[in-house]
């Protein structure tokens, strides 16, 4: 079951200036840096109220972030769920038809065991669940 929107992730090309730029708007301090090997990027994230945002750098020009951002630029990347068991909702979803980017779940940043549903599914929007480990 889906519980609440995680995070919203937005991929940046810089990474500290757009901390600097978030923790301005936002009014809020950064928390966490993270660099998560598997997917060759670099995380930061801000609490906003009960959900969080996330921005991901990429450590490698060959890494999917480093691909969105030279077709699309900065900005939005993708809406991540929190939800109670992972690998049940990864099995309703494809049963529902829904394509999915991990058939199990991997280890993200911010201590959760995630997965990604392709956007050819979603309406074109990238989405990832999340479960904390």
């Amino acid at each position: 079951m889906i519980r609440k929107i995680e995070h919203l992730g937005i991929a940046v090309k810089n990474m500290e200036e757009s901390i600097a730029m978030y923790e301005t708007l936002l009014g809020t301090t950064c928390y966490k840096k993270e660099i998560v090997e598997s997917e060759f990027v670099r995380t930061a994230f801000f609490q906003v109220g009960d959900s969080k945002i996330e921005l991901l750098e990429a450590t490698d020009p060959s890494s999917p972030i480093a691909k969105f951002l030279d077709k699309k630029g900065s900005g939005f990347h993708h809406v991540a769920f929190d939800v109670e068991d992972i690998e049940t909702e990864l099995k309703r979803l494809k049963k529902a038809g829904f394509q999915l980017i991990h058939e199990s779940p991997k280890d993200g940043a911010d201590n959760k065991r995630i997965a990604f549903l392709h956007p050819k599914s979603t309406d074109g929007l990238l989405v990832e669940l999340c479960q904390e480990k």
